[in-house]
């Protein structure tokens, strides 16, 4: 009995507390979500997918989580087989939304702009998949491609320790940088 009293003090309250307290201390701006501000108010987290249907946007991952998409509570993939006609049908769809968005735009889809992630919530997308949209996004804005170009490149994280994974690119920076660098141009 004595033993379960002291595993209980030690796992349920001392150990979580000291976790807390050093994740406070040491890594306060990632223990509190990453959050990403804007004249003082959060905009959303550099951890977590957000949708961007804006043609003046780059497009993020799409979303599986249920209820709604981007739902940080419901992270979970689709589960849906390579074959089943509801994940078919979501790739038609977000095939013939990406070539709507950008009539001219005849290259090979990234496969990243038409499947979810495996938890729904990916916030990145990859380098490929930001070249691809670069066109339409510099056209919609009024802004030189080699700008746009510039800025995904300046907002593009490289391979893990030089070799693991792939470059990837955070949607939510890119698109916030693209709209301070029009309230630059504008002033």
């Amino acid at each position: 009995m004595l033993s379960l009293l002291w595993l209980t003090i030690l796992t349920g309250f001392l150990y979580p507390s000291a976790m807390t307290a050093l994740s406070q201390l040491f890594f306060h701006r990632q223990a509190n979500g990453s959050l990403i501000f804007r004249n003082g108010q959060p905009v959303g987290s550099k951890l977590i997918g957000q949708r961007f249907d804006d043609p003046k946007y780059f497009f993020s991952r799409l979303s599986a989580t249920a209820p709604a998409p981007y739902n940080a509570s419901g992270s979970s993939g689709s589960n849906l087989g390579p074959l089943n006609p509801s994940l078919i049908k979501e790739i038609k769809d977000r095939i013939d939304a990406l070539r709507q968005a950008d009539p001219g735009n005849n290259a090979p889809i990234p496969i990243d702009l038409v499947t979810s992630s495996a938890s729904g919530l990916d916030p990145d997308i990859s380098l490929a998949a930001a070249i691809y949209q670069l066109k339409r996004v510099s056209r919609v804005r009024g802004l030189p491609e080699l700008m746009v170009g510039k800025l995904i490149e300046a907002h593009t994280t490289g391979r893990f320790l030089g070799i693991l994974g792939e470059p990837r690119v955070n949607v939510l920076e890119l698109n916030l940088a693209l709209d301070e660098l029009k309230m630059r141009t504008l002033n």
